[in-house]
């Protein structure tokens, strides 16, 4: 998604992980590898069916996750960080380490 004349970088980045569910259904596939949405619904037991499958959707239209299908007798779909969605780990590991700097108990600001 390349950057237009007039938009900024970052509003773009916030946008690919707005709402609730993102962070944390990139959390758990980075820590845990390909899933599958069973998985994932266990992780996360309070997101609706809907919202899930919204969001994954999402996650997946903008490059940061893949949805592989597996054919057979059962056939399965997983879920996995694509090599952008790796790419940010950095970035995110950053604003978590800003976050306790500046928000944990005992630092005031």
């Amino acid at each position: 998604m390349p950057v237009k004349p007039n938009e900024c970088p970052v509003e773009i980045v916030f946008s690919l992980l707005s709402g609730k569910w993102k962070i944390p259904i990139y959390r758990h596939l980075y820590k845990n590898g390909a899933v599958r949405y069973a998985e994932l619904r266990r992780h996360l037991p309070s997101i609706s069916k809907k919202m899930l499958t919204e969001q994954l959707r999402e996650l997946e239209a903008d490059g940061i996750i893949d949805r592989e299908i597996y054919s057979g007798m059962l056939p399965k779909v997983e879920y996995s960080l694509t090599p952008r969605g790796r790419s940010m780990i950095s970035f995110l590991d950053m604003m978590s380490e800003w976050g306790v700097k500046h928000f944990s108990s005992g630092h005031s600001q």
